[in-house]
């Protein structure tokens, strides 16, 4: 199962290698929500691992993106002592065109009260 989470990326880290077969790189975006009148701001650490690494080099700091990941949960026993984790493992990120920069669509035709209406705009069947 797959989500989508989009948010300003706010951290960025260089790529781990954790071993000689296995690499990871994290990043964090913030996710701001306003709910009942009142702000709440999440930040929100992601992970992408071995080929997907340079998924977020053509990313920059303050950039709204869109996140698809997976959770990943595993289980770790040390000493007999039982750990769980929790992963969201990113596989495709999208920069999200900001909401400023687009125009906004032009206002529908409104004829003039005194005018009467143009027969080029007149395509009524009756």
């Amino acid at each position: 199962m797959s989500f989508e989470l989009a948010g300003k990326l706010i951290e960025k880290y260089d790529v781990n290698q954790v071993s000689d077969t296995f690499r990871k790189r994290d990043f964090v975006i913030e996710k701001i929500e306003n709910q009942g009148g009142k702000e709440f701001t999440d930040h929100i650490k992601f992970q992408l691992t071995q080929d997907r690494c340079n998924l977020i080099d053509n990313v920059n700091l303050q950039d709204e993106i869109r996140v698809s990941f997976n959770i990943r949960g595993r289980r770790w026993v040390k000493d007999n002592n039982v750990s769980y984790f929790t992963n969201l493992e990113a596989w495709k990120i999208e920069k999200i065109a900001g909401s400023s920069e687009e125009p906004p669509p032009p206002p529908p035709f409104l004829a003039d009260e005194d005018t009467p209406p143009s027969e080029e705009f007149d395509d009524l069947p009756f």
